[in-house]
């Protein structure tokens, strides 16, 4: 799809927003979209469904469209109403219906006349005093603090009950959260990823926006920070829209260039405003050339296609429409340059970019962006942590593989890692997290151990054509180490595989890995993965090479890998 005009923006938008139409309940509060299960229950479900559209919505209505407003006011009453059989309900702590309730504040602060005049006195006091109540309850520290946030600036602007204690107490945690050189962490969390993005930035330009005049400096503070951050974020995109698949929150999709509409809706320039509306625009038709769509239009829960394996246990059928974010754009006026700039492609970019404050190497090559994390994640999370952070590549062409199951190779999938498997066993053991870590704009240093009793000192150095892995390992078991390469599709044009002797490829039409190497008993092998263990595509193969580690030595393995994209 063209996309240079504000009304071709807007038509991208009511393409994926217009399949929900006849799915919204008879009380416009409640929208079901499927049947998969989550960790909250089925109100908190089709309410989230329902609060995410607006996310889109809100913007186009403040950018002068119309549409979706009846239903949008009739389930605002109706939700919040005590006495109406679609009513929302109560709260608990940690609620998801919180996370929710930021998109309703932002329509509340932006648009009014859409959301809140039409309510009449009972339905503003009922939404008002239902929004109240994250005030009252326990919620995470991260960037939840930003609903909270949102939602008592809302109130405040509508000179409805709020809690300014609230208001400092979140403000000061999300300052608290700040790192430098434009990058937070996310609460407690020592991973960096979208919601550094998506979440803390967008949120914190948005009140930038809105509170420019009550809370001056913090609002350039938030600003400056966007600033220094867009010049990094720059990065983690490819020539060809995509966006590198890094970390959890896939299923949120075209999401991933949500900062760079917040970057415009903030007055912020000094990226121009060609180059960004190039990144916007390549992204969400990037994104209409994948299979996220169900056969009645409806997002699902995936990445580039159906995909449950590598969810997380938060994602609700309703969750991908999180993505609408990326569409605050909309809200800009009319005259704004955005709509007259063409599409420029990304500016020049170093081969290779040390993004100190993420842990991770940034390398762009022939095509392709690659990233070298260096394994600092939880030990726990939401579902396939060590898929989604601790790999040695991620890659915007080859994507990742999550794991079916640690049982055997081709469930585990282990693309772009170390696997190991302990003789006499049948469990795969990667990378989890690493005790110690070292990035520099030459290599990316860890040390992990994936099994007790296992210890590994890993280097990556980037190369022309792909990377180089050392490891030493010291072993307590008899075991084989298996070094993958990144995940190739199958099932395609020109197609081929082979291993012999030290090296193993996989070659078709418009990708191919090469992995060849050096230590005791290295042989080259082809592990096919299991259906639909890749983020990208659902059939894959992993060239990779084998060794052969003794019980009390210590080995020095040598792994090149190389790849190409056309």
């Amino acid at each position: 799809m063209k996309l240079e005009t504000k009304q071709e923006f807007r038509q991208w938008m009511f393409q994926v927003l217009e399949p929900l139409k006849p799915l919204y309940s008879q009380g416009c509060a409640r929208l079901h979209l499927g049947d998969t299960g989550v960790t909250y229950p089925k109100t908190s479900i089709e309410m989230e469904a329902f609060s995410r559209p607006l996310w889109a919505l809100v913007p186009f209505w403040l950018g002068g469209g119309s549409g979706f407003e009846e239903i949008y006011q009739k389930g605002l009453l109706n939700g919040t109403d005590p006495a109406h059989p679609e009513y929302w309900g109560g709260f608990g702590d940690y609620d998801q219906k919180f996370v929710e309730m930021a998109a309703i504040a932002c329509s509340l602060i932006f648009t009014p006349e859409k959301t809140w005049e039409p309510l009449g006195d009972q339905g503003k006091e009922n939404l008002a005093n239902w929004l109240y109540g994250i005030n009252e309850h326990i919620i995470p520290d991260c960037n939840w603090q930003f609903f909270m946030i949102l939602v008592n600036v809302a109130l405040k602007k509508l000179g409805c009950r709020y809690s300014e204690e609230s208001l400092a107490s979140g403000l000061a945690k999300i300052e608290s959260y700040y790192l430098g050189e434009g990058w937070y962490r996310d609460g407690g969390s020592s991973q960096k990823d979208y919601y550094i993005s998506f979440a803390l930035h967008y949120y914190g330009l948005i009140y930038a926006v809105v509170m420019e005049k009550e809370d001056p400096e913090r609002c350039l503070r938030f600003k400056e920070r966007a600033t220094l951050f867009a010049g990094e974020f720059l990065y983690w995109f490819d020539e060809n829209g995509a966006a590198l698949p890094y970390g959890r929150s896939l299923s949120y999709r075209f999401g991933e260039a949500a900062f760079w509409s917040a970057y415009l809706f903030a007055g912020l320039d000094d990226i121009p405003v060609g180059v960004v509306k190039g990144i916007i625009s390549r992204h969400l038709n990037w994104w209409m050339e994948q299979k996220m769509f169900d056969r009645d239009g409806v997002l699902t829960i995936g990445y580039s296609y159906p995909n449950l394996i590598m969810a997380e246990r938060y994602n609700a059928p309703g969750s991908p429409y999180w993505g609408m974010k990326t569409l605050l754009c909309l809200g800009l006026p009319d005259d704004h340059p955005f709509w007259t700039a063409k599409g420029e492609a990304l500016p020049e970019l170093s081969s290779r970019k040390l993004l100190k404050q993420a842990d991770m190497l940034m390398h762009r090559r022939g095509g392709d962006v690659v990233a070298y994390p260096a394994g600092v994640c939880e030990t726990y999370g939401h579902g396939h942590v060590p898929e989604k952070y601790s790999k040695f590549a991620y890659s915007t062409r080859f994507g990742f593989s999550v794991a079916r199951s640690q049982i055997v190779l081709h469930e585990n999938a282990p693309d772009s890692t170390l696997a190991f498997v302990i003789d006499g066993d049948d469990y795969v053991f990667v990378r989890k997290y690493s005790d110690f870590y070292e990035v520099s704009e030459e290599r990316v240093i860890s040390s992990w151990h994936p099994f007790p009793g296992i210890k590994v000192n890993t280097t990556i150095v980037p190369q022309d054509y792909g990377h180089l892995r050392v490891h030493v390992i010291e072993s307590q078991f008899d075991c084989v180490a298996y070094d993958c390469g990144f995940s190739v599709e199958k099932f395609t044009e020109e197609y081929e595989q082979k291993a012999e002797g030290e090296q193993s490829y996989i070659f078709q039409k418009k990708q191919g890995c090469k992995v060849s190497g050096k230590g005791p008993g290295a042989k080259g092998v082809i592990i096919e993965a299991d259906p639909n263990t890749n983020v990208l595509y659902p059939n894959a193969s992993i060239p990779a090479v084998s060794y052969r580690i003794k019980k009390g030595e210590s080995v020095r393995l040598e792994t090149m890998v190389t790849s190409f994209v056309r």
